[in-house]
C-alpha cells in the first residue's frame, strides 16, 4: 500500500494514515487501501488508527477532485462513495478501534477520529471543523457525533466558527477520552491497547455495539437487550474461564469463543 502502513503486535492492529505530505488528506486511492486494511485484520482484537507525520488526518484532499476554480462538482457522490462507507465501518467494526490523535484533525480528518471508539490525542492537536469556510456541512458523521458529544450549544460554535479546539478543551469537553503530554501519547495509546487486547473479546464487541446503538432503543428495550445479552455472553468459554482464573488467582486466558 503507498498511503496507508499496517503494523501488528499480537493482536493489536495499528493502521497509519501515510501521506504525511498532505497532512495524510485523503484521495480516493487512499480510501481504498484503508478498506483494505480494516478487511485484512484477521485476529486482531484491538485497531489503532493514527497519522504519520505532524497531523492527524487533514480530510479531503481538495487537490484528489481535479475540478478548476468554480467547476461544478458532486460532493454527494464523494461522500456516499467514501466517507459514509469509512465511518460506518468504524462503527459496526467488532474490534475497539483507538484513535491516535497525533496532530491537527481537521474536517473530515476531525471526523474520522470522533467515529472511533475512544479517542486519545496529543496536547499540542486540534480538533477544527472547517467545513463553513467553504459552505459546507461536517460530513463523515460530524453533524451526528458532535452534538451528542459535547451538546446542541457546543456544536454549533464548533460547526459555525470552524475555531480550532485544543486537545485539552476537547477532553474538558467530553469530545475525546483523554489528552496525554505528546512524548506520553505512544505509550498511553500502547497500553491501553494491550490491555482492551487481553480482555474477553465478545464481551467488548457486545459493549461495544450496545452503547452505540442505545440511541435508538427505549429504557425497557434496553433492559431487555441487557437480558438477552447477559445470558448470551454467559454461556461462553470467556466467561467460564474468567470466573476460573478469578477464583483460582491466575492470569485469564480468553480464546474469543
Amino acid at each position: 500500500m503507498e498511503t496507508i502502513r499496517t503494523e501488528r503486535d499480537g493482536h493489536v492492529v495499528t493502521i497509519t494514515l501515510n501521506r504525511p505530505d498532505r497532512l495524510n488528506s485523503f484521495t480516493r486511492d487512499m480510501h481504498g487501501e484503508l478498506q483494505a486494511a480494516f478487511g485484512s485484520l484477521g485476529d486482531a482484537r484491538v485497531v489503532i488508527l493514527t497519522g504519520e507525520g505532524r497531523g492527524f488526518c487533514a480530510g479531503q484532499d481538495l487537490n484528489d477532485r481535479n475540478v478548476a476554480p468554480g467547476e461544478a462538482v458532486d460532493l454527494g457522490e464523494t461522500v456516499e462513495q467514501c466517507w459514509n462507507p469509512l465511518i460506518r465501518l468504524l462503527a459496526t467494526i467488532e474490534q475497539p478501534v483507538i484513535a491516535k490523535v497525533n496532530g491537527v484533525a481537521a474536517g473530515a480528518g476531525a471526523n474520522i477520529a470522533l467515529a472511533c471508539d475512544i479517542i486519545f490525542a496529543a496536547r499540542s492537536a486540534k480538533f477544527i471543523q472547517s467545513f463553513s469556510a467553504l459552505g459546507l456541512i461536517p460530513d463523515s458523521g460530524g453533524s451526528w457525533h458532535l452534538p451528542r458529544l459535547v451538546g446542541q450549544q457546543r456544536a454549533l460554535g464548533l460547526a459555525l466558527t470552524g475555531q480550532p479546539l485544543m486537545a485539552e478543551d476537547a477532553e474538558r469537553w467530553g469530545l475525546i477520552w483523554k489528552a496525554v503530554d505528546d512524548e506520553q501519547l505512544d505509550g498511553e495509546v500502547e497500553k491501553v491497547a494491550k490491555k482492551l487486547a487481553s480482555l474477553p473479546p465478545l464481551g467488548l464487541a457486545a459493549i461495544k455495539k450496545m452503547i452505540r446503538t442505545s440511541w435508538s432503543r427505549t429504557l425497557d428495550e434496553e433492559l431487555d437487550l441487557q437480558r438477552d445479552e447477559m445470558r448470551r455472553l454467559g454461556f461462553t468459554e470467556d466467561y467460564r474461564e474468567g470466573v476460573a482464573a478469578f477464583l483460582e488467582k491466575r492470569e485469564p486466558s480468553f480464546s474469543g469463543r
